[in-house]
């Protein structure tokens, strides 16, 4: 489903940036959508971590292939070996691994998830051990659908801004920042374009 705030954003990042009223039309009516599963996005976010999006989904199906339930008590049950022949590192089984277990032991209040603001989530995230900041943005996007996230050290995010509004040339946080003032309250949303003006196929965790 779109989010409820889909047109309202993409009319107001029309109205509000003309690089947007450029990029938005061209790049078609798809819309940013939410798998629906909080441990699968988060699963996916850590395979995606410092990998490009087209090996993050060959070593993501990989790893998916190795059960046949995606869950946490699934991913308990794979060894590290299997884990490390899909292609991810030892580092990414351990944080797997940690995701699974602070699921399954029901460590994260996801029923409040809702009821919270941004950072208060992103707070309780960094208490897994291999969720970053990073990480946590990405959920916010991908699996709670907030309007207003921007990922500020995301390598796609930076390339998307230097390409489509400094002629390539380098970006430092301060200019995303600046930049991103145009896009409020809907953060999200011009960031999910951008990716996609550097790749066609919509971006999904």
């Amino acid at each position: 489903m779109k989010p409820y705030f889909w047109d309202e954003a993409r009319g107001v990042l029309i109205k509000n940036d003309l690089v947007m009223r450029r990029l938005i039309p061209r790049l078609g009516d798809a819309h940013l959508q939410s798998r629906g599963d909080a441990f699968i996005t988060l699963a996916r976010s850590i395979v995606g971590q410092q990998i490009s999006v087209k090996a993050a989904q060959s070593v993501w199906d990989r790893f998916a292939a190795l059960t046949a339930q995606l869950s946490p008590s699934g991913v308990l049950a794979l060894s590290p070996q299997d884990m490390r022949a899909a292609g991810l590192s030892a580092r990414k089984v351990e944080y797997l691994m940690d995701l699974a277990r602070a699921f399954d032991s029901g460590d994260l209040q996801i029923a409040d998830w809702p009821g919270m603001d941004d950072e208060e989530i992103i707070s309780e995230l960094l208490a897994v051990r291999g969720i970053g900041r990073w990480t946590a943005e990405m959920f916010l996007i991908f699996h709670l659908l907030r309007p207003n996230v921007l990922p500020i050290d995301d390598v796609g995010l930076i390339n998307g801004i230097r390409k489509n509004y400094f002629a390539d040339e380098p970006v430092s946080r301060a200019m995303v920042r600046e930049v991103s003032a145009a896009w409020e309250p809907y953060r999200s949303v011009a960031t999910w374009y951008l990716w996609r003006s550097l790749d066609p196929l919509p971006v999904a965790y």
